[in-house]
């Protein structure tokens, strides 16, 4: 590890104007401190500390800020040929960047690579004007019309394109002699900005236009959204680079010998890793995760492990494992095979071990308050440059567990002074645990498997799933079930794969939403509920039949139906029936039939759909009927029953409202219990309100109608089986269903905001 002084903004100020850089160009590079370690390391490789020409100087820039870096072990090599000027102007220096990732670590032809550069290939300056006469001669009528409002860039780019090594600087005096030799001095006139004279629109004959029909041909991500990740055989490219607050860089990246190692042990195939905690339940941001991990290795013809990170005991339960295995399977994936990361403490252990021979970890006894002062004020621990030997037997005695909790941990010797805080000796091992608890950062992660010459794996961040209304935080969905602010991680109100799953949202709706949704990067975005809801809608519509439930149930007689009549009355289990036997249920239609109270007025209105007084409304899938009386309570205001008369002929088509009759007359319809659920919380995101977040909980985000009435098809109904109550929503049954009472919870409304697509 590197422990030289890093150097100052001044210094590097200095040394890019020794190689030629604007002073502009030199102090804006100084204030990017990944571009002034990149150029600083071209520099030196490059062997100009003391200086270079203009050009030169140049051309190390476009190196610092361009080159491959799946290549960076061929860098020195076309930095040779830069300081020997065999390689002088950008666009060789272009070619070379773009002949780089096709080789990218391995060894290449020295003769194919200066032939794809031009080098040693000479351009006279007579061949250059005969080009820039050619183009000319092509342009000449553009040329006179603009004259010198001419983009010069227009005549620049054929030229370079037939005489590609040619010296730019050459082309460019070229055309600008040529411009004065065809067009004469420049005029006050060619100064001018041009005068846009406003057309009046052409008439366009309706007829003959063609619209183009065609639909827009989605993406190749959103056809596939794995095709953004790489396959293992190309896993040779530069992960990350480690930039060390000495100027020193490192580039992390697979050498060929480990790669082919790898592929030999697990036959090229991908291989991909769920890793959940098992403490607490699984929420919808894990299905994200689960889609990424499962369905990549899927799309490759790969695996995927699942993974238990069972490295804090206390928080764990018997209970959260199970439910993890149980909810990967409901949700469609089948792990290649099941691990616990305590499978893996004895190797983890022999790994520490060999970081510490090789001087990369020591033993340190600082407390977590004196661990953080040090790191503020980047300053090494006291105990850092401790001997090796004294380190492995101290780190023996943490495993035997003869040092008391909480006085030795065993950190990594990274980099106290970089900005990275993730390189700032992290702890490896604490007595407490027996396993690496690393932050999963790239360049301490890599710096990890670099420092133990192991294979490195691709690493794909992705942002979390954030949806509004909800809260995702392990920690916090536990506080909400331990306090019974819900009723278990089952609650329907939450956003754990188990709660969606009570409250009748399928797998296919949550992949399909995730999908949908992308591998984002980004961490800002908050998804709206609406958009879930969509994909629940999009899938119940084609699998939930329809069925009649009132809620607040009004009493309506029908008083021109004979009493004791039962008509037998055809709806529909779907909006566009089939012709077959389960297009259609029957529902009783008697003397007795109840409706939503809200779906009667004593004044009716023009924007009011309901039943009134003297008003014809159309019983769903039935007949019409008009109110013909209404029957008030003692307080002369509470309406008991209301009267109406139906028409048998069907002669008018009202507004329609959804009804429940008696199946039989005298007996009362189908009780049910209905549970409509709302958001959780009141706020977009309660995760930014801190500590008073539990005061946005929504007081109506569960709302119980115990007394509801259903249509008697409805009694056999089972545990898990969605159904869409007209009018209302979709509802799934509950498992606090009794023989003696089925109880139903509202999955989505059926109001609609998001119309799908991106």
């Amino acid at each position: 590890m590197p422990t030289k002084t890093p150097p100052d903004g001044e210094s590097s100020l200095e040394l890019f104007l020794r190689i030629g850089l604007e002073e502009k160009t030199a102090r804006n590079t100084v204030a990017n401190k990944k571009v002034t370690n990149n150029l600083t390391t071209v520099i030196d490789e490059a062997g100009v500390t003391d200086g270079c020409s203009r050009t030169i100087g140049n051309l190390l820039y476009m190196v610092a800020t361009k080159f491959p870096a799946n290549a960076l072990v061929h860098r020195p090599k076309l930095l040779e040929y830069i300081v020997l000027s065999k390689i002088k102007t950008p666009a060789q220096l272009e070619a070379g960047f773009s002949f780089f990732p096709r080789v990218g670590a391995e060894q290449f032809n020295l003769t194919e690579f200066e032939e794809a550069c031009g080098v040693g290939v000479e351009v006279s300056s007579e061949e250059i004007e005969r080009t820039v006469n050619e183009v000319f001669a092509e342009k000449k009528s553009s040329i006179l019309e603009k004259r010198y409002r001419t983009n010069v860039g227009e005549l620049f780019a054929p030229v370079r394109e037939r005489q590609p090594w040619a010296d730019p600087k050459i082309v460019k005096q070229l055309i600008d002699v040529k411009l004065c030799e065809l067009l004469g001095e420049r005029t006050a006139a060619d100064d001018e900005k041009p005068l846009r004279k406003k057309e009046k629109p052409a008439k366009v004959e309706v007829q003959a236009v063609a619209f183009d029909t065609s639909p827009v041909q989605p993406s190749e991500e959103e056809l596939n959204p794995f095709s953004i990740f790489q396959s293992p055989f190309e896993n040779f490219k530069v992960h990350t680079e480690i930039f060390f607050s000495d100027g020193h860089v490192l580039r992390t990246c697979n050498t060929r010998e480990i790669l082919d190692k790898h592929l030999n042990v697990t036959g090229g195939k991908v291989l991909t890793r769920f890793p959940p905690e098992p403490n607490g339940y699984l929420h919808i941001g894990h299905a994200k995760a689960m889609f990424i991990d499962f369905g990549l290795a899927k799309d490759r013809g790969g695996h995927c492990y699942l993974r238990y990170d069972d490295t804090n005991p206390e928080a764990e339960r018997q209970e959260y494992i199970d439910h993890i295995y149980e909810i990967v399977s409901w949700m469609g994936w089948e792990p290649f095979k099941v691990t616990y990361t305590s499978d893996y403490f004895q190797e983890l252990h022999d790994l520490a071990v060999k970081l510490i021979r090789k001087g990369c970890a020591y033993v340190d006894h600082q407390t977590p308050d004196e661990i953080k002062e040090y790191r503020e004020k980047k300053m090494n621990s006291p105990w850092r440059d401790r001997p090796i030997a004294e380190s492995l037997k101290l780190f023996e005695e943490m495993r035997r567990g003869t040092i008391e909790e909480g006085k030795a941990t065993l950190r990594m010797k990274q980099d106290m002074w970089n900005d990275n805080k993730n390189m700032n000796d992290l702890i490896a091992y604490r007595i407490k645990l027996c396993s690496l608890e690393f932050e999963i950062r790239r360049a301490s992660y890599y710096w990890l498997l670099d420092a133990l010459e192991l294979y490195q794996p691709y690493v794909w961040e992705y942002s979390r799933l954030n949806v509004a209304r909800t809260m995702m935080s392990k920690r916090k969905l536990k506080r909400l079930v331990t306090a019974n602010h819900v009723n278990g991680w089952d609650d329907p109100r939450l956003m754990t794969l188990a709660g969606l799953r009570r409250r009748g949202v399928t797998s296919t709706a949550i992949n399909s939403f995730v999908r949908e949704i992308g591998i984002t990067r980004s961490d800002c975005s908050v998804i709206q509920l609406d958009k879930l809801e969509y994909h629940i809608k999009d899938e119940l519509n084609k699998t939930a039949p329809r069925r009649m439930v009132v809620l607040h149930p009004v009493k309506v007689v029908i008083t021109n139906l004979e009493a004791g009549s039962i008509l037998d009355i055809d709806a529909r289990n779907w909006p566009d029936p089939k012709s077959d036997d389960k297009s259609t249920y029957k529902v009783p239609l008697t003397k007795t039939v109840y409706i939503e109270r809200p779906d009667f007025r004593m004044k009716d209105s023009k924007d009011y759909y309901g039943l009134a007084p003297g008003k014809t409304v159309m019983l769903k899938y039935a007949y019409p009927i008009k109110c013909t009386d209404v029957i008030f309570g003692d307080d002369k205001e509470t309406i008991l029953e209301i009267h109406a008369e139906y028409d048998p002929e069907k002669s008018t088509k009202p507004k329609v409202l959804h009804w429940v009759s008696e199946p039989s007359p005298g007996v009362d319809p189908l009780k049910v219990e209905v549970r409509l659920f709302d958001k959780l919380f009141l706020s977009e995101n309660p995760a930014d309100l801190g500590d008073t977040w539990l005061e946005d909980l929504n007081p109506l985000s569960k709302v119980v109608v115990s007394d509801a009435y259903a249509v008697s098809s409805l009694r056999n109904a089972r545990v898990g089986d969605s159904f869409q109550f007209e009018r209302l929503g979709y509802f799934v049954v509950d498992k606090d269903s009794t023989p003696e009472k089925l109880v139903f919870n509202r999955t989505v409304s059926l109001r609609d905001s998001y119309k799908g697509g991106k």
